[in-house]
């Protein structure tokens, strides 16, 4: 192909991104791999089609927006609540184990390829910030520790912005070298710093309330203006204090995402998806860049490098940083195993590389080719063999037996309390915003959004979920949920609270054995939230021994269902030591322990029917209340 139009370039640039990275979702590898692969293959060491040449400047101001998008989604995913538990730990990893990095990438450099200490600090500088691209994806599938990922995930995002201004003051430093460039550079990091960070602050404050206001703006336009925003709130900061933006659309981020408003959900989603579209792009445009005779003339020297990277100075910078914290030993150790770089390392790169060049500084071209190669190589590493290095060093957590519940109502408050007392590990999804909270006051997990949505079933860690409970009044989409369950993660047991099963999803789920109907019988999910507001609702703990007259062994879904009044709810079962959630295909066995929820004005008619069916209500057994 000889000659290529920048819009075609541009559109199947954008067109392979997605691509490669569906793909490598499928094949469960790292996204960046495949990316790397395909932007080789397309660019000019491959088939020619992508020559991002071509684009001129406007390659290097659509990588500045992008940035800016994907780190804005990256601050939107940090929870507060789990960065105040390893504070310590990850405020020292961005802050002087950034300066480890610097130190060490520099004198590997220096030593090893023989560069000039202008160059090779540039370089230590590219190679501090890590990839949350990478690590967000890799913590989720290999289902590590809260303490281990929470630090993983923070690191990734929060040093990001800091590297990257880093880079740009070392890139001023190396083309105007001098005593007054590198003071004022020093003054110039703690201001870009600041300015970014308290821009983000009030800008993302101000997002939110916006956001929260019913109606102000027009039902469908939040997702765009939210996009807008964080643009112009990039730029703007950047016009101000240069490259400050950077810090900001992080901050911003960070606050909005932690301020639950009416359309969170759907900004998520819609960030996402923005995230996954120009990652895609960008590193099909920075890959096609570089080429292999580039990389080839790195020589060992290169390898070595990188190795040092990873082998050296690594686990120097975690060890240093995360003395004195909580963390393990194996915990620290993994930490310091997983430091792949990603996307943002690439676009500053390519941009440190051109401004180098356009200032008649040699260096650019190899400086570029190392920063991808080091890309290549850590992202390649980290994701073959985090998954058996966290499984020997003991990181990952144990193997399926967590329960997820959709619906944060009333039995599924008292069906969560109860498997939590019996040593369960419970995760609720909601998509209503008090609801969520409430649950999250109770002190459980809640994933906030469309439990339909493969990401937020990541974000639950369903990798680990045993049993997925689908507890709304909409039968439908409990049953959607619990398909989805099983068919993208393989959750093995399946429960969904139904009315009746009179056909459709439920009905064929039932039917086919993949899913139970959630309790002993029947029920009126929104009856119970009625009561458990008004405080008509006690859990109690029964024990079974089967009834002699075998006629008197009726279903307890004959007594408790909608045609009854609803007296009692059977939440769950204690057998051999295990608690799970009842269903109606559980038969109780003598020794069996229940956790009953009642109605209290009809506790003595629900007590009678309880005993007929073979349960003997323990004297004080009363565990918790509306």
């Amino acid at each position: 192909m000889e000659t290529v139009h920048p819009t075609l370039i541009f559109a199947l640039a954008l067109a392979a991104g997605v691509l490669a990275q569906s793909v490598a979702r499928h094949l469960r590898l790292p996204g960046i791999v495949l990316l790397l692969a395909a932007g080789i293959g397309l660019g000019p060491d491959g088939l020619g089609w992508v020559r991002p040449s071509e684009l001129g400047g406007g390659l290097y101001a659509l990588v500045d927006l992008a940035v800016a998008v994907i780190l804005f989604e990256g601050g939107l995913n940090l929870e507060i609540s789990r960065l105040r538990r390893e504070q310590a730990a990850i405020r020292r990893l961005v802050t002087w184990g950034a300066g480890i990095t610097l130190l060490g990438g520099t004198l590997a450099a220096r030593l090893l390829m023989g560069w000039g200490w202008d160059l090779s600090f540039l370089f230590g500088s590219l190679v501090v910030v890590t990839g949350p691209t990478v690590v967000g994806p890799l913590v989720a599938e290999l289902r590590l520790r809260p303490r281990v990922a929470t630090v993983l995930e923070a690191e990734g995002v929060l040093i990001d912005p800091i590297g990257a201004i880093l880079a740009v003051l070392v890139l001023e430093i190396t083309i105007a070298p001098g005593l007054d460039t590198v003071a004022a550079g020093g003054l110039g990091l703690v201001l870009r710093l600041a300015f970014g960070a308290g821009a983000g602050v009030a800008a993302g404050f101000l997002l939110a309330r916006l956001l929260a206001v019913r109606r102000l703006v027009p039902e469908g336009h939040q997702n765009i203006l939210v996009l807008a925003t964080v643009l112009l709130l990039f730029e703007a900061c950047n016009a101000w204090v240069a490259q400050s933006g950077i810090m900001a659309v992080t901050i911003a981020g960070v606050v909005v995402g932690n301020l639950r408003t009416p359309v969170d959900r759907d900004l998520r989603e819609f960030k996402d998806q923005m995230s996954v579209l120009l990652i895609g792009l960008l590193f099909i445009m920075l890959a096609a860049g570089v080429r292999f005779e580039e990389v080839r003339a790195l020589g060992v020297g290169g390898l070595l490098v990188v190795a040092s990277l990873v082998l050296c100075v690594r686990p120097l910078q975690v060890f240093l940083a995360t003395r004195g914290s909580e963390l393990s030993l194996r915990e620290r150790s993994f930490i310091a195993w997983v430091a792949p770089r990603g996307i943002v390392a690439a676009a500053i790169a390519s941009i440190v590389g051109r401004s180098l060049e356009s200032a008649g500084v040699d260096g650019g071209v190899e400086l570029r080719a190392l920063v991808f190669l080091t890309i290549a190589c850590t992202v390649v590493v980290t994701g073959l063999s985090a998954g058996p290095v966290g499984r020997w060093l003991g990181v990952r957590l144990p193997g399926r037996d967590g329960v997820a519940i959709l619906g944060a109502g009333a039995l599924g408050i008292a069906l969560g309390k109860a498997l939590r007392d019996g040593g369960r590990a419970v995760t609720f999804l909601d998509s209503n915003p008090h609801k969520s909270r409430v649950v999250e006051e109770l002190g459980f997990p809640v994933v906030f959004g469309n439990a339909i949505q493969e990401r937020t079933l990541q974000r639950a860690g369903f990798e680990a979920v045993e049993t997925a409970v689908a507890l709304t009044g909409n039968k439908t989409l409990n049953g959607v949920f619990v398909n989805r369950a099983q068919e993208i993660f393989g959750v093995p047991r399946g429960l969904v609270a139904a009315t009746e099963v009179d056909g459709g999803l439920v009905s064929e789920l039932v039917e086919r054995e993949a899913a139970d109907v959630i309790f002993e019988g029947h029920h009126d999910i929104d009856r119970w939230d009625s009561r458990w507001h008004r405080g008509d609702v006690d859990v109690i703990r029964c024990g079974y021994l089967p009834p002699p007259d075998e006629n008197s062994s009726a279903s307890a879904g004959d007594f408790a269902g909608t045609g009854s009044g609803e007296r009692f709810v059977i939440l769950a079962l204690e057998r051999d030591g295990l608690l799970r959630p009842m269903s109606m295909n559980l038969t109780p066995r003598e020794g069996d322990v229940a956790q009953v929820a009642i109605h209290l004005p009809e506790a003595r008619e629900a007590v009678a029917v309880l005993e007929a069916l073979g349960w003997s209500v323990a004297p004080g057994a009363s565990e918790q209340s509306g």
